[in-house]
């Protein structure tokens, strides 16, 4: 689902940024997974994820930029090439340190 098969890709790639928005697009959806990649611009509307829970384990990876997450109530600041997983059922919250291209794993 959107993305090309056989085909070498750069995830990267795949989604743009627009000014002060929060762009996605879907890789993958089934029943237990769900693969989305985001482009979030800076300092407008639509440059957070506001705090939420989610039922599964997220894995998120940091593809352009920096991003400022909350999990519980530990904050960071993941870099591009830097990894880190938002663990079932605890509070997180996603903020543009700078405009970021993200990769998202959810798994139920």
């Amino acid at each position: 689902m959107n993305i090309p098969h056989a085909e070498s890709v750069s995830l990267e790639s795949l989604v743009e940024y627009q000014s002060g928005q929060l762009v996605s697009l879907t890789i993958a959806q089934l029943p237990n997974i769900n693969i989305i990649l985001f482009a979030i611009d800076q300092g407008a509307q639509g440059d957070a994820i506001n705090a939420h829970s989610a039922p599964g384990d997220a894995l998120l990876q940091i593809l352009d930029g920096a991003a400022e997450i909350t999990i519980g109530e530990k904050t960071l600041t993941v870099k591009k090439g830097e990894s880190v997983v938002m663990p079932a059922n605890v509070p997180h919250a996603l903020a543009a340190k700078e405009r970021f291209k993200m990769l998202l794993i959810f798994i139920k």
